[in-house]
């Protein structure tokens, strides 16, 4: 990237591949390096204190800052039209780091029900054990979370392209939800990725990710990152004191006031990442970084299979339903033409007749698709959510959350489509037999 010419102005494709690396100064390495290095060597004594005091950017130990995230980081960023961001070890990591920025003992936020299955475990149960109370929501009527609010609600977390179930928020009027309540929008964005939808031009105020999943793209390490939009004024609102008043771990420093429209994320660096941890490892960035480069290029592709197969699907008569947005039939499709032109990701649900045993066997009899736990891979994949990932819901829960019994999950890939489709139209054979 040029000096004279910001990240933003760039078109996205290449932002995918130069935001926050230049070459490397002292051997004029073009790809980013792997910093494989605990720790950093201070100019002096003042300069220690300075980046301790975070008076100072810089190195200090890589639990909190290390080069190769630290490009990572940028180009997320960049990619996301946000402020800033921080990278954890995965996304839950993430969503950790942002709630403990966000919340005190005894705070509330709402949540839509449509989650990935261990998001609704950890706001349901875990974040109990720390005082935190998650209200679930039903996200296809906007209005049901001004309903839900009370008064010690804190934010409204929400995946616009909801997993497994590929149902599509209308993030917009949810966003103004948000704001009447002056409380922050929180998108989680892994369905979807930054090349398919862009939650902070539709007025989300915080952005997560599980960069494991498309942003790597390759199943080979885990990750995940808080994008802050810079755009929340967290005075105005009179709810986050630890955002707005002084904090006693450094020496008084109030982090809005002293970093303004990158606040959020340093705080949650400075304090919840210092404090509990969860860093990304430097190889795992740059895996992501790598990864990130031909993630226009495999979006593509990926949403190209999925409406293939989606149509495959639908026309198929071992199939009762398919829940993909990109097909006419999808309540959700006029949604995805406005948040989703490019297309409404890869990864959805589908009815197999029979319910849970053929459900069980057709998983078992896939020889392309992989079965396991993962999206977002260049490789096919394939789940079912109600013995695998929404296993530990109750059934009520898990038909709520779009994974019924007789539900599977797909993960479309990069493969030849006519591979793919002969692999389902076989297990489907082979499971209902």
């Amino acid at each position: 990237m040029t000096d004279d010419k910001k990240d933003k102005e760039f078109g996205f494709a290449t932002r995918a591949i130069h935001a926050g690396s230049r070459p490397e100064p002292l051997t004029g390495a073009r790809n980013t390096p792997i910093y494989q290095t605990t720790s950093y060597v201070f100019e002096d004594t003042d300069h220690a204190a300075d980046l301790f005091n975070l008076s100072r950017f810089g190195f200090i130990y890589s639990r909190l800052t290390n080069p190769t995230v630290s490009v990572l980081e940028e180009r997320c960023a960049a990619l996301e039209n946000g402020r800033a961001a921080v990278a954890a070890a995965s996304g839950h990591a993430a969503q950790f780091l942002t709630f403990f920025t966000l919340l005190e003992p005894g705070d509330e936020f709402l949540a839509s029900r449509n989650l990935y299955g261990g998001s609704m475990t950890q706001f349901g149960l875990s974040f109990k054990r720390l005082g935190w109370t998650c209200h679930f929501v039903d996200p296809t009527d906007p209005e049901n979370f001004r309903k839900a609010l009370t008064p010690k609600c804190k934010g409204i977390f929400i995946e616009t392209l909801a997993n497994p179930g590929g149902i599509v928020l209308d993030v917009e009027k949810i966003a103004a939800v948000a704001r009447d309540a002056q409380i922050p929008l929180i998108v989680d964005n892994t369905m979807a990725s930054p090349y398919l939808h862009n939650p902070i031009e539709w007025g989300a105020d915080i952005v997560i990710h599980s960069t494991t999943k498309f942003l790597s793209g390759h199943g080979t390490s885990m990750g995940g990152v808080v994008i802050e939009s810079g755009k929340f004024d967290w005075f105005k609102a009179g709810k986050f004191p630890t955002m707005t008043q002084p904090d006693p771990a450094y020496h008084g420093l109030t982090f809005y006031e002293t970093f303004g429209d990158f606040g959020f994320t340093t705080k949650a660096r400075a304090v919840a990442l210092r404090d509990f941890g969860p860093s990304m490892a430097p190889m795992n960035a740059f895996l992501t970084i790598t990864g990130i480069e031909t993630l226009p290029l495999r979006m593509e592709r990926h949403v190209a299979n999925a409406q293939a197969v989606a149509k495959f699907l639908a026309g198929h008569p071992k199939v009762e339903w398919v829940s993909y947005a990109g097909l006419p039939s999808s309540p959700y499709h006029d949604l995805a033409k406005k948040y989703l032109p490019k297309g409404p990701g890869s990864v959805f649900t589908f009815g197999v007749k029979g319910g849970f045993d053929v459900g069980r066997r057709m998983v078992e009899g896939m020889e392309l698709f992989s079965h396991l736990a993962n999206i977002g891979d260049t490789r096919s994949l394939i789940l079912h959510p109600a013995s695998t990932t929404h296993r530990q819901l109750s059934e009520e829960q898990r038909v709520a959350s779009g994974a019924g019994p007789d539900v599977i999950r797909l993960s479309i890939g990069l493969e030849s489509i006519e591979d793919i489709l002969e692999d389902l139209d076989r297990g489907l054979s082979r499971a209902t037999k």
